[in-house]
Parts: C-alpha cells; structure tokens; sequence
C-alpha cells in the first residue's frame, strides 16, 4: 500500500490546482536562443563553401549544440583526432550537413536549452526562497547546532556530506540534507514531466536512493513531481502505489518535515 505521504501527493496532484502551485517550484520557461560565437561560425560558413568535411566538422565541434544528431559526435568531441582516421564517417555526416543548409545550421546550433536540462538547479533554487520555513545554511553553520535546518550545497557537496556523516553510500549525487525534529533527512528531487526512455530512468534513480543503506535514523525521501502522480495503469503510477516510502510532492514538503 501507497505511503501516506504519496497518497496525500495523489490526492493533491488530482483535486486541487497542483500545477498552478508547482509552477513556483518549476518556474519553467523557454529559453531563448543560444548564443553562436560569430567568429567561430565564420569559420563553419567559409568550410561549408570550401566543402572541407574535417574542417568543416572540427568548427561545429567548438559550438556547444551540434546541428544534427549523431550519435558518432560525442565520440568525435572526444577524441577529435578520429576525424582523419574515420573518413567515410565524416562524409557521412556532411552529407547531412550539406543537405541542411547553412540557414538551417545556424538555426539548429542555437536552439535553446532543453527543458529537462533546466530543471535541475530549480528545486534547490526553491528552496533558498524560504519555502520550508527556513534558508539552506553552508555546512559549518548546519552542524553549529542541534535544530531545524537545510544544508546548502551543490547535489555533490550534498552528497559528500552525507557520506560522511550519514553512512550514505551511493555515488549519484543528492538534492536534499536536512534535520527536523532531531532527524536527518536526505532526498532526491525530480520532475518527471512524462513516461517513458529517460523520464522513467530519472524516476528510477530517485527510487534507488530510497533503497540506499543509511544510519540509523535517517529518513529517505524523494521529492517526485509531474505525471506520476496521474491516475493510471502506467508503470510508475503502480510503482508509487506499491511503495510503502515517503514518496510525495515538493508542495507536501515542508508538511511533512515539521511532522517527522
């Protein structure tokens, strides 16, 4: 049977206005368009005429988005030498390039950022505006005393402290460190905005961490937001209703910290 706290999550998620109030959680917006170093793309334009693949491909390797989607790329970001050594898959790939279009490659290397790719720093950002009651403090001023607190930090330095002092284990990083009432908490944060591919890995890693062996005392959580939450047959809605964890929503959050 579902957690308390996940029935609670479900409950709110259907019956109130939830993603009007988890807007101020995850503000999130469409970013604008990347910026192209002009220089660099000068360089793309006068190989692109030239028709030169290597060179053509070593300038669009210095623009943070490549036009096209490859999977050879990230190798070749890699270890761009392979570019002399593998020829028929640098002609390969220009061939698509050629066929875009200048136009259309200019447009493609700077598309904006992917959402999901926003969404990491948003929960922590939340929870600097005091939302819980309270401001994230550096890790000297979290151990200065006994009471309510938030430790601050990046999901690494979260995670070292945890490590450290907390008999975590697990070399993926944390979103939050807290201690209420005398206990710690420790917890992963998602948004998982649909089902499926990397959402459901992104869901599946917030459930390892509640599997994670921790001290004795220290209260796992993960703080899941977006469509788990929709009443369905869909794989992780059984999960959540089959986890007896605290599994709930970051607007439950604060509840559930000042009851533990």
């Amino acid at each position: 049977m579902a957690n308390y706290w996940t029935q609670l999550s479900i409950e709110y998620a259907n019956q109130r206005d939830y993603l009007d109030q988890l807007y101020r959680v995850y503000p999130i917006i469409s970013g604008g368009q990347r910026d192209i170093d002009q220089s660099v793309f000068q360089t793309v334009e006068q190989e692109f005429y030239n028709q030169d693949n290597v060179r053509l491909i070593q300038a669009l390797l210095q623009l943070k988005l490549f036009p096209i989607k490859d999977s050879f790329v990230a190798y070749l970001r890699k270890d761009p030498s392979a570019l002399e050594r593998n020829p028929q898959t640098v002609n390969r790939i220009c061939g698509r390039l050629y066929e875009l279009g200048l136009k259309k490659i200019y447009e493609n290397c700077s598309q904006p950022k992917e959402t999901n790719r926003q969404i990491g720093p948003m929960f922590r950002n939340w929870l600097h505006t005091k939302a819980i009651g309270l401001a994230p403090v550096n890790e000297k001023e979290f151990l200065s005393g006994s009471g309510n607190a938030i430790l601050d930090g990046s999901d690494k330095e979260l995670k070292d402290f945890a490590a450290k002092m907390l008999g975590f284990k697990r070399k993926k990083g944390l979103d939050f460190v807290g201690r209420f009432n005398g206990k710690y908490v420790i917890g992963e944060a998602k948004f998982i905005s649909d089902d499926g591919g990397h959402q459901n890995a992104q869901f599946n890693d917030a459930m390892d961490t509640l599997k994670e062996p921790v001290a004795d005392g220290v209260v796992k959580i993960a703080v899941i937001d977006g469509v788990p939450y929709i009443k369905s047959k869909n794989k992780i809605h059984k999960e959540l209703l089959e986890s007896d964890k605290p599994i709930l929503s970051a607007l439950l959050l604060r509840d559930f910290l000042y009851q533990i």
